[in-house]
């Protein structure tokens, strides 16, 4: 993500498109505003353990603590929770299947999907691409 702009928009959800391109990398534009996704066991996060924190590659916000990580086997990083309020999600039909599409709450950038296959205490698995995360470390 590059530096703000003082011409942009204080929220990111009124960011234009030229914005959006402008502010990310064509890969992450394509995953995060055109809704792509990245190859199975492609994405840095996919076998990444530390403690800390996992923002939107687009916005900054926090989207899922390090502590709700695990190993789903899906190819992508899987979390049994989002932190209150960061996301949202809507029916997806596209590819011919019905998944739930898992949004930044911030930002309305496409994360990944969200299945009840999960783990306790959620039975939620999200499955959410490397490039639509930055990691922040923290100390325990």
């Amino acid at each position: 993500m590059s530096e703000s702009d003082p011409a942009e928009p204080a929220d990111p959800a009124e960011l234009t498109d030229e914005q959006w391109r402008e502010r990310l990398t064509d890969e992450e534009y394509r995953i995060l505003r055109e809704s792509g996704t990245e190859a199975r066991f492609s994405g840095k996060y996919v076998n990444h353990k530390a403690d800390g924190i996992y923002r939107c590659a687009a916005c900054n916000a926090v989207l899922f603590d390090a502590e709700t990580k695990y190993e789903s086997g899906c190819g992508w990083p899987a979390f049994y929770a989002a932190e209150d309020g960061a996301v949202t999600t809507a029916l997806d039909t596209s590819h011919g299947m019905r998944r739930t599409e898992v949004k930044c709450a911030s930002c309305d950038s496409h994360l990944g999907h969200v299945f009840d296959d999960g783990p306790q205490p959620t039975g939620k698995r999200f499955c959410i691409n490397s490039v639509a995360m930055a990691f922040e470390e923290t100390e325990e």
